[in-house]
């Protein structure tokens, strides 16, 4: 089957692993160790020089993370990936090799809220500046770019909206500016959007939603695009320039297409120390193996909700680019055919007070501040998740005083409808 093209299912179940060689077990082992035993003082210095591959601290390298990361990298079509702790530490990660202090980036202004506390505040810490555009219009991304900006970040399906970004058009913006685009695909995941295949260069997850899928498990991925040119400028000197700490090698020249995911290694992982643990590692490998047919349930069960909500008296109105007349939905349609993905907002009648009701009076779903879990989740982002941004941040970014979200599960359609039905006559 080498010359075949494997298929997504195919690769969730099989891309990353083989039998352990040691013992033949079939499922990944789980490597709790903090450290490996070097073959002798020629094998240690070559692979703290990087002139080998191998295994030196689990806090940069484990065999468990590896299989992780190889398969996440395989369904992206990525070159290569890099496991971290948790999704914000992957963009702390990404940005890390890119930004120095004075520096800027562009990033869209319908993100998970976490993410805008992240850039608006904890990286001032680091000297870095974000400068905010809207993905409804273009213009402000190109309005946005200055000398100092080196990247532009975007999600391809927006937390908490579910707004569908139209990454092909920002990745123009990107390349006119010879700047990376980089794109959290965590709510879409792989299966429903591959932004490599629409102009990304550098995709980042929080494993610890859809991939994972069962609320378990803290996760993070970044994954290498290997087409970004990191020498045609000298905008990136921990990619383009010799680096002192390994003997002068200048990573975009030794490692290639695949010259990210190594510094994002060697020169963030190494000194953050935000290591994925090994036992998440073989969590979220299980959980990944059953994601089409997950997303596949997810993605039906949604709009049958969101078709629900829309016709209910006590809703305002619904965001789903599942449905025909959405703004998203244009763009749902040509970029993510298999569907619109399972989170999504609605206004209920009442707006703050009636939306801190409703929450409450759910049964079968529960009220926590997370996503794609395998069971349906709900929250009131304003008072929340996005609580700590002003009024008008929480409005840009979709989350208003009346705005509910739901990260719709896999259990039947109508046992959820029934509590959403429910919870609704209380209000």
């Amino acid at each position: 089957m080498s010359d075949k093209q494997l298929g997504f299912s195919t690769l969730a179940v099989h891309a990353g692993g083989q039998p352990d060689p040691a013992t033949g077990a079939r499922v990944t082992p789980i490597y709790q160790t903090t450290a490996y035993v070097f073959e002798d003082v020629d094998q240690a210095a070559s692979l703290f020089g990087l002139q080998a591959f191998g295994n030196i601290y689990t806090r940069i390298t484990n065999p468990t993370t590896a299989v992780l990361e190889a398969k996440v990298a395989a369904l992206e079509g990525g070159t290569a990936g890099l496991a971290t702790a948790s999704g914000h530490a992957a963009q702390l990660g990404v940005f890390h090799c890119l930004l120095q202090p004075g520096d800027e980036f562009v990033a869209s202004d319908k993100l998970y809220g976490g993410s805008i506390n992240q850039f608006n505040h904890s990286f001032k810490s680091f000297g870095w500046n974000v400068k905010w555009a809207d993905s409804d219009d273009l213009s402000t991304f190109e309005a946005a770019v200055t000398p100092k900006t080196k990247a532009i970040f975007v999600e391809s399906l927006a937390n908490p909206g579910g707004v569908v970004v139209d990454i092909p058009a920002i990745a123009e913006v990107a390349r006119a500016a010879g700047i990376p685009l980089i794109v959290d695909n965590t709510l879409a995941t792989p299966y429903l959007c591959k932004p490599f295949e629409l102009g990304a260069d550098i995709v980042v997850h929080s494993l610890t939603k859809f991939m994972g899928g069962h609320g378990n498990s803290m996760g993070g991925m970044i994954v290498d695009g290997g087409k970004f040119d990191w020498l045609a400028s000298d905008k990136y000197p921990l990619l383009s320039q010799p680096r002192p700490e390994y003997q002068g090698i200048v990573l975009a020249e030794t490692f290639g297409d695949f010259s990210f995911a190594i510094a994002a290694r060697v020169l963030g992982l190494r000194d953050l120390g935000a290591a994925l643990s090994p036992f998440n590692a073989f969590l979220i490998l299980t959980g990944i193996e059953t994601l089409p047919l997950r997303m596949e349930k997810h993605c039906a069960n949604a709009l049958a909700v969101a078709k629900y909500l829309k016709a209910h008296p006590k809703v305002e109105w619904v965001r789903y680019a599942g449905l025909e007349d959405d703004d998203s939905h244009a763009l749902q349609a040509r970029y993510m055919p298999k569907g619109a993905g399972a989170v999504f907002t609605f206004g209920v009648k009442g707006g703050y007070e009636a939306g801190v009701k409703l929450v409450g009076a759910v049964e079968l779903f529960s009220h926590l501040a997370n996503i794609g879990d395998t069971r349906s989740l709900i929250i009131h982002p304003a008072s929340t998740t996005h609580r700590q941004l002003t009024d008008e941040q929480k409005t840009a970014a979709g989350a208003g005083p009346d705005v509910v979200r739901l990260s719709v599960g896999i259990e039947d359609a109508d046992d959820i409808i029934a509590d959403l039905d429910q919870a609704l006559a209380k209000i």
